[in-house]
């Protein structure tokens, strides 16, 4: 098993809720269904969508390609630590790397949302 890539990114929470008041369709464009109604159950939804922002980010810099595509980094929320699915451009450039696991942590304070990913093969 070898790390192929790490990524970090880090959001201003009051700045990113800003950002959901003065465009509502930002929401719609960078988050699938799930994550959306996740971030919307929850008792402060910007902080929710921040660090799944962020941890999009950090899966886009862990792939060395950046963020494009929101909706094709899936942060998915079960039991225990969020995982990732990869769909479209960013599944195919995860299959180029050979990556068979992508972790995620997220975390947030009061004003900061922050994510570090990792890539690894077999």
């Amino acid at each position: 098993m070898a790390v192929l890539g790490v990524g970090i990114d880090a959001i201003e929470i009051d700045r990113f809720a800003a950002a959901l008041a003065r465009r509502p369709r930002l929401a719609e464009r960078c988050f699938t269904e799930s994550e959306a109604t996740y971030c919307q159950s929850r008792r402060f939804p910007p902080q929710h969508f921040a660090a799944r922002f962020a941890a999009k980010e950090a899966v886009g810099k862990a792939l060395g390609v950046g963020m494009t595509r929101w909706r094709e980094v899936e942060v998915i929320r079960g039991r225990g630590a969020p995982t990732i699915a990869l769909h479209g451009r960013y599944a195919e450039r995860g299959a180029q790397l050979g990556v068979t696991e992508v972790h995620v942590s997220l975390t947030h304070s009061k004003g900061l949302a922050m994510a570090a990913a990792t890539i690894i093969d077999d």
